[in-house]
Formats: C-alpha cells, structure tokens, sequence
C-alpha cells in the first residue's frame, strides 16, 4: 500500500520528560498523572496525546461518513476518553470510550453514523481487538 503521510515524534524521559515530532510543531513536556504515582505536574500525558488523536481521526471518519449519507454534522462534537487499566502483576491495558454528540440527526440515523464511523477510522481499525472500546451517542439530555 502506497503511504499517505508520515509522522514522527521523539520522546526524552519516557512519561516524566518531553516529546516533540519531527518538524517540531509538537513539543510538550510530559507529567505522570497522581493516579500513576506521578507528581501530577503541568505537563501532558500520553494518554492526553492518544485521545486527542483518536477525537479528532474519529470526528474526521464521522464527517465523511454523514457526507456520504448527506447528514449534516456540523454542530457535531466528538470526545475519547482513554483509560489506564489493569497493573503490573496482571498487565496494564487501555479502554477507550467515544462519545459523539450529533445533534439535530434522529437517534437511529446518529447511532448508524457512529458504528460506520468506528468501523472506518484508522485509529479504530488499528486498535480493534486489542483495546477494549465502547461507543456512546450522547444527546442533549445527558
């Protein structure tokens, strides 16, 4: 397969250090989370980095898939939430959940929109089977 785009990033002191990508338009100090056993300092995290990637791949897939259907979603928003789960002796995991605010589209359409997105995006594709996922329509009653 021919490669669309290439990204690199460089990390120094793994989750206590920085990060940066190779044409330094991400450069962030990184911080353990308390709930980590880290300091909890002003820094970001990897799991912060991962669901701010998958959020807007997601929301991109979502786009594209309403586009198709001609739905509009342009009041929509798209939120991951990525989980630390497990520990040491057992492993650690993450779970991921995506929450998808659609509003003005009918439950039944929202909800076929959100699983063709989760089937198409490449996060979701490459994740499928080895990070616990769950998907939730979120309405303007939540």
């Amino acid at each position: 397969m021919a490669t669309m785009y290439e990204a690199t990033a460089t990390a120094w002191g793994g989750r206590d250090g920085r990060v940066s990508s190779s044409d330094d338009r991400v450069d962030l100090n990184l911080s353990i989370p308390a709930g980590m056993g880290g300091d909890d300092g002003p820094g970001t995290n990897p799991e912060q980095l991962f669901a701010a990637g998958y959020a807007a791949c997601f929301h991109s897939a979502l786009k594209a898939v309403a586009r198709s259907r001609k739905l509009d979603v342009s009041e929509s928003a798209v939120s991951v939430t990525v989980a630390v789960t497990g520990g040491l002796a057992e492993g650690i995991d993450l779970a991921v959940t995506i929450e998808a605010h659609l509003p003005g589209l009918d439950p039944e359409a929202a909800q076929s929109l959100l699983d063709t997105a989760h089937q198409t995006c490449p996060y979701s594709r490459a994740t499928r089977g080895n990070v616990q996922s769950q998907l939730r329509l979120v309405t303007d009653e939540d």
